[in-house]
Order: C-alpha cells, then structure tokens, then sequence
C-alpha cells in the first residue's frame, strides 16, 4: 500500500530544481560497497559509464540515430559516480561544481579555454 513516505519520496526523486548537495545526500543512500574500495570503486564506475555515453554517441554516427533518453541515463550512472567519488574524498559536489566555474571563468578572461594542460 502507498503511505505518505511513498509520496514524499516519489515528489522529492521527481523535481526538476534538484540541487547538487541533495542529488549527493540522495546518492549516498545507495552507494553499497565496502569501505575498502571506496575511491577506486566509484571511480572505476565512472570511467566505465563515461564509456558507454561514449557508445550511445558512436552510435549515433553508425545508426544516425539519436537516443537521447539512453545518453540522459548514461550521464545519470555518470553523476552517481561522481557523487560516490566526492563522497569517499569527503568533497561537496556542489564545491566542485563552482570550483569549476572559477577556473573556467578564469580561463576565458585569460583567453585560455583552447590550449592544453591543467595550468593555462
């Protein structure tokens, strides 16, 4: 039987204005693996899902067929492992995000965005 917990669960997973500090407390809830794989565990998914949003893509160039809801999913399996990884660094993804946006935003008032390297 649906209680009140359902709803509220069903309303919280379902809101367009999710921030990243709650996707990341959300995430955490299902992040089930032990304590001593944390970082490589996560970080191995990650690059594992990065590659099958690399292959929805190539695909598109094969099939010429876009599957935009399986590329959302992908990048979905992509962000829960980034929450794991900030979670087993004890990292915001929210610091991480605006972290980012200040060394980009940086770059582009250098006129660096193109260029190689990390110091640019």
């Amino acid at each position: 039987m649906i209680d009140q917990t359902d709803i509220d669960t069903d309303e919280f997973y379902n809101r367009e204005d999710l921030t990243l500090t709650e996707y990341q407390n959300a995430a955490s809830s299902t992040a089930i693996y032990p304590a001593s794989v944390q970082i490589l565990y996560p970080t191995l998914g990650l690059a594992g899902e990065a590659g099958e949003v690399a292959n929805k893509v190539k695909k598109i160039v094969r099939d010429g067929k876009l599957d935009r809801d399986g590329i959302a999913g992908e990048l979905g399996d992509c962000l829960w492992y980034i929450a794991a990884v900030c979670r087993d660094l004890g990292l915001k993804m929210s610091d991480v995000a605006a972290d980012n946006l200040a060394k980009l935003a940086k770059r582009k008032e250098n006129n660096t965005l193109q260029g190689n390297g990390d110091n640019r």
